[in-house]
């Protein structure tokens, strides 16, 4: 962790200290806020499920433009050229990047919680759904940044680390979407893959081992990778 808090500060300030993390985050709001509210105003209908149901597609750009610029505009720059002089390891420097990040999306996704307490003023709401929803929520971002990570290690262009991550974690998302055009004995391996297919499942309220395992793994070979990519910049 003496690696990773400095790293993880360094990232927050760059965020907060310039219009990035407000405009993403307030972009995101209105996004989110947008169709919340049309399932309550237009629909009559006091449900988050049309906020769990858009807030996946919304990450798979959401998340690209936080992480885009995380290790690329070092490379691009050279600074670190200066963290190999200090005593930080790569696996520390692709962490703390990481863990701020995924603060900044925690921060965007709890936000939306206001919507949540809108719904239990309005009538009874199923705290155990509603609770499940946000972890899943959460463990679909954390994967998601691990790609995001990834994508920025290795190029030296955010527009590119933009789109690397853009396609994979699109790929995600889509891939249990075309079962129908697969045969059927890797049927179970494309709805596997699927990343959403996972968040459907826990925020139905069922806390699979094999959805925790899935965004484990996803977490763990993104890091892994992004700081095997590291090693190699010189």
């Amino acid at each position: 962790m003496q690696n990773v808090w400095p790293i993880f500060k360094k990232e927050m300030r760059a965020y907060f200290a310039s219009p990035v993390a407000y405009i993403v985050i307030t972009v995101f709001l209105l996004i989110c806020g947008w169709f919340f509210s049309t399932s309550l105003f237009v629909v009559g209908q006091a449900s988050l499920r049309n906020l769990f149901q858009i807030i996946p597609f919304v990450l798979t750009f959401f998340v690209p433009a936080i992480t885009m610029r995380l290790v690329s505009e070092e490379k691009k720059s050279g600074t670190f050229e200066l963290l190999s002089t200090m005593p930080v390891t790569d696996h520390g420097v692709i962490l703390g990047k990481y863990l701020a990040a995924l603060a900044l999306l925690g921060i965007a996704i709890g936000c939306t919680l206001t919507y949540a307490f809108t719904v239990s003023g309005l009538g009874k709401i199923d705290a155990g759904v509603t609770l499940a929803g946000y972890i899943g929520l959460f463990l679909l971002g954390a994967g998601y940044v691990a790609i995001g990570v990834l994508a920025s290690s290795l190029t030296e262009n955010q527009i590119i680390a933009f789109i690397v991550s853009f396609l994979i974690i699109f790929a995600l998302s889509l891939v249990d979407k075309v079962l129908m055009f697969v045969p059927v004995k890797l049927a179970s391996v494309f709805e596997y893959l699927s990343a959403e297919y996972h968040f459907n499942n826990i925020a139905r309220g069922v806390l699979d081992t094999r959805d925790l395992v899935y965004y484990a793994s996803l977490i763990v070979l993104g890091l892994y990778f992004s700081a095997r990519a590291l090693q190699r910049r010189f």
